[in-house]
């Protein structure tokens, strides 16, 4: 078979345990993720991407037809080294039932390959056999489910006994076997024979330095396997960060760590191989970033048989300790403010370091009138003074760093409390061998004065934004709040006094910073996000509340203010307005109408509900729910739901209306459309309405009114018949023992997918006769004999032929004396129901045929077949004579045998004296002869 042209390739992100999970995964067929046997060094436990390979399979089976099952598992054989994790996928495809699958791995060990031993089972946990009972129930072996249908068997310390073939297998979920419920791949433990060594050192370097160092990596593998060193760097101040230096790849290739990429193209950082197994790190010119903890590590790779090469095996030296000594830069600082601000507006400082050397580690400390605020040193931690640590958690201050060189300090709302004399300090500083920080310099910047201007008076002005103060539940209430004046920072409240309260509760408030805080009530209404507070521009606030209740109706009141609530004390502006909510239920009224009341059986009938109200043109979203009451109960039952999110539910209890109904939903109007009308749809039905707000599509709330119909009665009635059969009577003469037969003919009859049912009748001519039931051809065309016409005899003289569809006949075969009588047919229209039912529509009667037989004279024939002595008489005598003649023919050739008899022995009597009379004659002339020769 050819190569699968469709693949599905899988990506997963590992951690340090080995696990996986899958990331992405394109669309192929027969693709196998190889995951290394072993992990990059990471002392932290970090999660990282390892390299990956995707591997095709070469003998996958040809694409499985839709329903076959097909096991897939990476191909073997697999080397791999004894104490580094093994991952081995196994996936499941074109399977039946469950999306989740369960596994079962097994293995045949090389001394007993017959004997299937247990592993490991996604749905028995005591699936396992002894021997491998402990290492699953530590957690050594386990199974990692990436999908429903695909994991991963790990084994974190492989030994060398558990070389053998491994087997995933999947129970059977189909229903029926089809497909191939298990896959096999060999494994192979080999011993580790890595080794990489470097001698641990203290080194003591000054800045534009040169550094070289050496480790030793060796393999002694039986296996084809390739090398790969790398070399890495784990800085002081950052332990759980390892940072790759460069690489020599598997393929032989040089591949510089990202940090390292531009001074590897520089030809400052070198990698080389001196000898068979010694490696040698060249930096030409070292830097301060280069101090920390290096060492090396080489990874042993090994070809799979699908191409892919798999690392197996990890080795890490020992570290070499680096000590940098930084070139010291002089340097000074500025600092950059305003000198007047406004009560309520950020105050920010920016303290700039102007010279010194590149990239250098720098920690900057935040005065204010000459007392310590705060401190960030150059690993970026931060450290708060008094109650600036408090002011910081409310987010009123910030202290962070824009750049290498730039310190930055804001206050996002200035009181007359930050009244005064700003600076601040920068000190150079370098790592120390015991790891604490060594002040090379320090410059101090000039002073900064800040002071406050006071706020001016302003006017405000509160409306709607579509300058309707009354609108319908779930629309969106707008409200625009406009301040005038000079240009400043300014804070906003929203107050709410509901109808019926004495007192106003809070809304929401934003600050000068732009942080919002909801009030209390508002907070749990806040979790389905129907509200926002917006700051339009510097003077403008709008409040949105979306949707609407009718518990939002009330007097809204917007308070601006300069500067925060405990700075600007008396320093606000209000205004207030009435707003209305209508309720959604108060003009809600549904109507049920049908054209068609009385439905003839098989036709169509439509029903409408039609939703009325005021606010027909805010096209809310509606839920229609028709019920429907049989006419032999008492119950309502659901018929259809059609939801507001546009979905269709059908009630369980009349499934019929599933196949027959079409529902026909608009705003504000919902029909069924019921064809082929039968008795189980007649009954009574109501249409049932619930009202939504608009964004009720994105979330969960309930409906915010409803109203349900009058009752509406459907009755069904079967169409009226338009059968007409010719009723005219004739007497008909016909000869005895001919045959004949009886018309039934159809002048008309309804249209449509009706049949008919014939049935004949027979009235004898002998006194206290009755109608007899001849024989029915019911409308399905089988034929029933009545009582009397039940025998054989009967059945064969009387049967029924359709000529054409306006034509029946009823044949009589050999008539005799007591066929005399009267006949007619009596026709049946029946219509099927789309249910099975048959219905009968109307019934006629023909006229009558009354069957005589015609008088004859008697003809030799008939006189012989009316005498039943002349007719023995007629069969009898041939026979006799023929057996006369037998008898007369037997004896005469008795006598002509006897007759023959005698004449031959006359004959051989005659024959017999002829010969004695020659030897006579013969006797005496020999006598005369012998006398005359004497």
């Amino acid at each position: 078979m050819s190569n699968l042209k469709e693949k599905k390739i899988h990506f997963f992100f590992l951690n340090l345990s080995g696990t996986g999970t899958e990331f992405f995964s394109l669309v192929h067929s027969c693709v196998v993720l190889s995951i290394p046997g072993s992990l990059p060094p990471s002392d932290s436990g970090s999660a990282f991407l390892h390299s990956f390979q995707l591997i095709q399979c070469s003998d996958c089976q040809a694409k499985l037809s839709l329903g076959q099952r097909e096991v897939t598992i990476q191909k073997g054989p697999l080397f791999r080294v004894a104490g580094y994790p093994i991952s081995i996928g196994c996936n499941v495809t074109g399977h039946q039932g469950p999306a989740e699958q369960n596994f079962q791995w097994s293995v045949y060990l090389p001394k007993t390959p017959k004997q299937e031993i247990q592993i490991v089972s996604t749905k028995d946990a005591s699936f396992s056999y002894v021997v491998y009972a402990q290492r699953v129930r530590s957690g050594e072996i386990y199974v990692e489910r990436v999908r429903g249908n695909s994991v991963f068997l790990h084994i974190s310390e492989p030994q060398l006994k558990d070389s053998g073939e491994y087997e995933c297998h999947t129970p059977n979920t189909d229903e029926r076997y089809y497909g191939n419920y298990s896959a096999k791949t060999r494994l192979i433990v080999i011993p580790d024979t890595l080794s990489a060594t470097m001698s641990s050192q203290t080194l003591s370097k000054e800045e534009g330095e040169s550094l070289e160092l050496t480790c030793e990596a060796a393999k002694a593998s039986a296996q084809h396997t390739h090398l790969s060193v790398t070399w890495y760097l784990m800085q002081d101040r950052e332990r759980n960060q390892i940072t790759e230096i460069i690489s020599l790849s598997k393929d032989f290739l040089l591949i510089p760590g990202p940090s390292y990429t531009e001074r590897f193209a520089a030809g400052d950082v070198q990698l080389s191989k001196v000898g068979v197994a010694t490696f040698r790190l060249s930096i030409g010119s070292l830097q301060p970033s280069d101090q920390g903890q290096l060492f090396c590590e080489a990874t042993e790779w090994i070809k799979d048989p699908d191409e892919t090469w798999t690392s197996i095996a990890r080795k890490r030296t020992a570290q070499t300790a680096l000590r940098i000594q930084p070139i010291v830069r002089d340097f000074h600082i500025n600092i950059s403010a305003e000198s007047a601000w406004t009560a309520g507006n950020s105050l920010e400082l920016v303290c700039l370091v102007v010279g010194g050397g590149r990239d250098p580690w720098l920690q900057g400390i935040w005065f204010f009138n000459g007392n310590e605020m705060a401190r960030m040193d150059a690993g970026g931690v931060l450290d708060l003074k008094g109650d600036y640590r408090e002011r910081a958690s409310q987010g009123q201050l910030q202290v962070s760093k824009l750049s290498p060189k730039a310190f930055y300090l804001k206050i996002f709302s200035v009181g007359p409390e930050d009244e005064g004399t700003y600076s601040c300090a920068v000190a150079e500083v370098a790592r120390a061998p015991m790891g604490s920080w060594q002040v090379l310099q320090s410059k101090q910047s000039p002073d900064s004065h800040v002071h406050l201007r006071k706020p001016a008076g302003r006017n405000v002005v509160l409306s709607t934004k579509n300058k309707e103060e009354a609108m319908w539940e779930g629309e969106t209430l707008t409200l625009l709040c406009k301040a005038d004046g000079a240009v400043s920072l300014l804070s906003v409240e929203w107050w709410h006094l509901p109808q019926g309260q004495a007192q106003p509760e809070l809304v929401a408030s934003m600050q000068q910073d732009g942080a919002v805080q909801l009030g209390a009530s508002y907070k749990q209404l806040n979790n389905r996000g129907p509200m926002r507070l917006e700051k339009m521009d510097w003077a403008t606030f709008q409040l949105e509340i979306s949707p609407t209740s009718i518990t939002d109706s009330g007097v809204y009141e917007c308070r601006v203010s300069e500067g925060t609530q405990s700075h600007s004390r008396g320093q606000s502006w209000t205004q207030k307005l009435a707003v209305t909510v209508k309720s959604l239920e108060s003009s809600l009224r549904v109507k049920l109408m049908s054209r068609q009341p009385k439905v003839e059986l098989g036709k169509t009938f439509g029903l409408s509900c039609v939703v009325e109200a005021d606010y027909a043109n805010l096209k809310v979203p509606l839920t229609v729910t028709w019920l429907f009451q049989p006419s032999r109960s008492q119950v309502f039952h659901l018929l259809v739901r059609v939801t507001h999110n546009g979905t269709i539910e059908w009630g369980e209890e009349l499934a019929q209306f599933q196949k027959k109904t079409n529902v026909l939903q608009s705003s504000f109007h919902s029909q069924l459309l019921i064809h082929d009308a039968t008795e189980e749809e007649a009954g009574v039905y109501q249409c049932k309405v619930e009202v939504y707000v608009r964004n009720s599509l994105c979330t969960s709330s309930p409906a915010r009114a409803s109203a349900i119909s009058h009752s509406l009665m459907i009755a069904i009635a079967l169409p009226e018949s338009k059968l007409q059969v010719n009723s005219s009577s004739q007497v008909r003469e016909i000869l005895i023992n001919s045959n004949t037969n009886i018309e039934c003919s159809i002048l008309s009859q309804s249209t449509g997918d009706l049949q008919l049912a014939v049935i004949w009748y027979f009235f004898p001519s002998s006194t206290n006769a009755i109608w007899l039931r001849i024989l029915q051809m019911d409308q399905t065309n089988v034929v029933k004999y009545g009582d009397e016409f039940h025998t054989p005899r009967r059945k064969q003289k009387f049967y029924p032929e359709k000529v054409s569809q306006d034509l029946f006949q009823l044949h009589i075969l050999n008539v005799e004396d007591s066929d005399q009588g009267k006949y007619h047919c009596t026709v049946e229209e029946w219509l099927l129901s789309t249910n099975g039912t048959w219905h009968k529509l109307g019934e006629k009667k023909s006229g009558l045929t009354e069957l005589k037989l015609r008088p004859t004279e008697p003809t030799l024939p008939s006189r012989i077949c009316s005498s039943t002595s002349l007719l023995y008489f007629l069969l009898a005598f041939p026979c006799i004579l023929l057996i006369l003649l037998l008898i007369a023919l037997f004896c005469y050739c008795h006598k002509a045998r006897k007759l023959s008899a005698m004449i031959l022995k006359a004959q051989k009597e005659k024959s017999l004296w002829m010969d004695l009379k020659g030897t006579g004659d013969w006797t005496i002339n020999q006598r005369d002869e012998e006398e005359e020769d004497h």
